[in-house]
This record gives structure tokens, sequence and C-alpha cells, in this order.
């Protein structure tokens, strides 16, 4: 999990919306004291949640918390937390909601590909690869609270491994869980973003393909640039320095994978481990250009891009003579996200490009136990695997307060969740019991059939 110190250094550097915006006058170092109380009571709250047991428990503390304390200092940093638990229930919008780092230009931002007629779409998924073919190396980035950034990635892994690509390294993932590789899916000892089943999804699908999956977090209480260059070695370790010929995937948060410029205030992972191996990566940078709940916190480039293309799909952009466009000097090729399309509340990027489908779940199994639980595991893997979709039905909002949660004979709207053709364990649990009904499933590959 990320240290206090690595989250808040985080927090001030990509200077979200609110995060470093004291509303009322005070000197900068109160609003950093206030800050810094703020991240060690987000972490205490986290610690006391985890301590309860199941899921829905530890997220019902963390929404709790979060309505309780209006401070200006608190809310911008326990939002972060909170919007992990909120993607760990598959509550995908209100995770986007509750944290949302704004992309404002920047100076070094290159001129929009529509600029002039030198640059054409094309699918990310088909035009990746295709760049990946040179290198040895290739980052793909990731927005933590916003599991779309994930979508393109879990897609790209089967195309990339018939590149020859044979690590996937994760930064999510503990290097503590030996157990990963030969089990073929994650746990909740696995890692901490992994509780979230596209990411989840992601290791799992590696595993599948004969990837080697590592961890490379820093494993001291590093921040800032001594973290990210522990995170290099640690990466070159287990991959370039065992195998010389190997060819890696790397997945990392952010600005992790830039290859030029100052990050933290030193060099990022990426910068580090060119130092250490003299490989160069392809950096593939996929969190700036993605639809935000407000509009105003898109990047300038994304409203023009999407009303003239209209994509359906995540696209890159490329020149005749097959060179990748990118928003930011630090990355080589920069991915349009299309906007987000809601089907019973749920994005329907959960498709993973036609990967999944939906699956029908009414509220009747709920027994009126509220908030209800709704998970999907594979036949194949035990009662610890993360599963491969969540959601949780309510007939109240899921950020409503303890006040709110008066009910007379509500039911919950019904829901989808999102699966693979194949088998499957349903369960559905409360808060206090984890399985109140389950039932094996079978998802067919067509639409037909799909109530439980």
């Amino acid at each position: 999990m990320p240290s206090r110190s690595t989250l808040l250094a985080f927090c001030l550097a990509l200077a979200t919306v609110s995060c470093n915006m004291p509303i009322r006058a005070q000197t900068a170092g109160q609003w950093q004291a206030e800050q810094l109380a703020a991240s060690e009571k987000s972490e205490q709250i986290m610690r006391e949640a985890n301590l309860r047991k199941g899921l829905l428990a530890r997220y019902q503390v963390m929404r709790y918390a979060y309505a309780a304390d209006r401070h200006p200092a608190f809310r911008p940093i326990f939002s972060q937390y909170l919007s992990w638990y909120q993607t760990f229930i598959g509550d995908y919008p209100d995770a986007a909601a509750s944290f949302s780092i704004k992309q404002p230009p920047q100076k070094d931002d290159h001129p929009s590909p529509l600029a002039d007629g030198s640059w054409q779409a094309r699918p990310a998924l088909e035009a990746i690869p295709a760049l990946a073919r040179g290198y040895r190396l290739v980052y793909l980035n990731e927005a933590h609270n916003i599991p779309l950034t994930r979508t393109l990635s879990v897609q790209l892994l089967s195309r990339l491994r018939r590149e020859g690509f044979d690590y996937f390294a994760v930064e999510t993932v503990y290097q503590t869980d030996t157990r990963l590789q030969s089990r073929g899916y994650p746990t909740d000892a696995s890692g901490f973003y992994t509780e979230e089943p596209i990411s989840a999804e992601m290791v799992r699908t590696a595993l599948k393909l004969g990837f080697k999956v590592i961890g490379y977090e820093a494993l001291s209480d590093a921040t800032g640039d001594a973290r990210e260059a522990e995170q290099a070695r640690n990466l070159y370790r287990e991959t370039f320095a065992k195998d010389p010929q190997a060819r890696v995937v790397v997945e990392a948060g952010y600005a992790h994978i830039q290859k030029s410029g100052t990050f933290l205030g030193g060099s990022s992972m990426a910068r580090h481990l060119y130092g250490i191996s003299r490989i160069d990566g392809l950096s593939v940078e996929q969190t700036m250009l993605i639809p935000h709940p407000a509009r105003d916190d898109d990047h300038p480039y994304y409203a023009p891009i999407i009303e003239k293309l209209q994509p359906t799909v995540p696209i890159v952009f490329v020149d005749a003579e097959g060179k990748p466009w990118t928003l930011r000097t630090g990355y080589d090729v920069s991915v349009v996200f299309p906007p987000q399309q809601l089907s019973r509340g749920r994005p329907t990027w959960l498709t993973l490009g036609g990967l999944r489908r939906p699956y029908f779940v009414d509220s009747e199994r709920c027994k009126h136990h509220y908030p209800c639980l709704i998970e999907a595991r594979y036949a194949g893997e035990g009662n610890d695997a993360i599963p491969a979709d969540r959601m949780v039905l309510d007939p109240v909002p899921l950020n409503a307060t303890p006040q709110d949660r008066v009910l007379t004979g509500m039911e919950a709207p019904p829901g989808e969740l999102y699966l693979r053709p194949g088998k499957y364990r349903l369960t559905i649990g409360d808060e206090q019991n984890p399985t109140i009904y389950s039932q094996n499933i079978d998802v067919p590959a067509s639409p037909a059939g799909s109530s439980p």
C-alpha cells in the first residue's frame, strides 16, 4: 500500500482540483501541517477499516468517515483513499467523482493532432503492438482510481505476448506473494490495487498467457526519487539481470513511466531503469486524455478530438512514417479514450473491448439485506480469488450517510456484472454475512439466457 508521505507528495505534485487550495487565510506552513494531519488521519481510518471482516464492511467504514469530516484539508486527501475502495466494490462512477485529477494545458504540450493533417487516428489495440516490435521494454501507465485506464492494458497483453514479450512487471503486486505464478490468480495477499477486479483480471490474464508476473514496489519506506530508484533496481534484478534477453511489459501509475524531466523532485522509475539497463522503452501514456466527471477537468484537446472523430475504442495518432503522437515530452505515445457510457449504472468499458458481456442480476436474492455485494468468481479458482467482477446493489446511493439508511420496503435496482463466457460461482452477501446466497452460473457467449 502506498505510504503516507508518498501519497501526500503525489497529491501536491499532481495539483488536484482542491488538493493544495486552503479556503481560509493561513500560512503555507499551517496548511501543510493540516495536510499532514489529514494524511495521518486517513491512514488511521484505513487501518481501522482493514480490521473489519469483508470488503463491504471495510468500505462502510471508509464512506462514513468521509461523510463525517468536511475539513478542507481532510477531504481532498481522504477522497483518494475512498475512491480506491469504491473501485474495489465496482462502483466506478463514484470513484471517478470522488477523486478527479484535472488535466490543464501545460507549456510543453505538443500541438493537438488535429492541428494539421499529418496525424491519423488508429485503434490503440492495433497500433501499440506494432510500435512495440522494435522494443524490449514497454511501459503502460494507469490512474489507480480510474480502472478505465487498465482496460486497454488487459487487451494488449495477448498481442504483446505474440510479439515475444515474456515478463509482466506490475507496481501493485506484492513481492511477498510467492505463490502467485503457480496459483494462477490474485488474492487479497497479492497486492493493493489488485483488489479491484479489472486490475486482478489484468494480472490473471498475464498469468494465463504465460507471462512471468513480478512485483517491483520499493520494500523500504523510501519516497520520491529514492523510491523510484528502488523500484527500478527491483525491476531490473527480477528481469534483465536474470534474463538478458527478456522482453518486459511494465504497468505503473501515472508519471512513473516518463522517460525525461523531473518527477517528485527527482527522476522517475523509468529514467532510473534506463540508467541501470541502458534499455530504452516504449512509454504509453493512458491517464491524461480520458473523460472526467466534470468536463472542465478534461484536457482542452479532449473534446475537439472526440467531437471530430467520435471514437468508440481507445485511439492513438501516427503519421505517414508510423511515428506516434504524444501529448507531452517524456512519453512516446498518448492514448485517447472514448467517452464513458453507462448501462444500469455501470460503465460499458467493463466489456474489455468485447472480451466480456453483461450478465443481468436483480436484487431479489439480496433478501432485503442492503447494501448487497454481488461477486462472480471463475469456477476453476478458489474462494480466495479476487472476483472477475463485483458490484453493490442498494436502494439508496452508495455514498449515503447512516441517517439515509431508513428503508420502507424499497428494493434496489438491478445491475449487470461483466463476465467472459464461462462458468462462475455467484455469491451475494451483506456487511455481516459474506454469503446469504450462492449459485453456480454459466455465462453464454450469446445474450440469450443471461438471467440467473
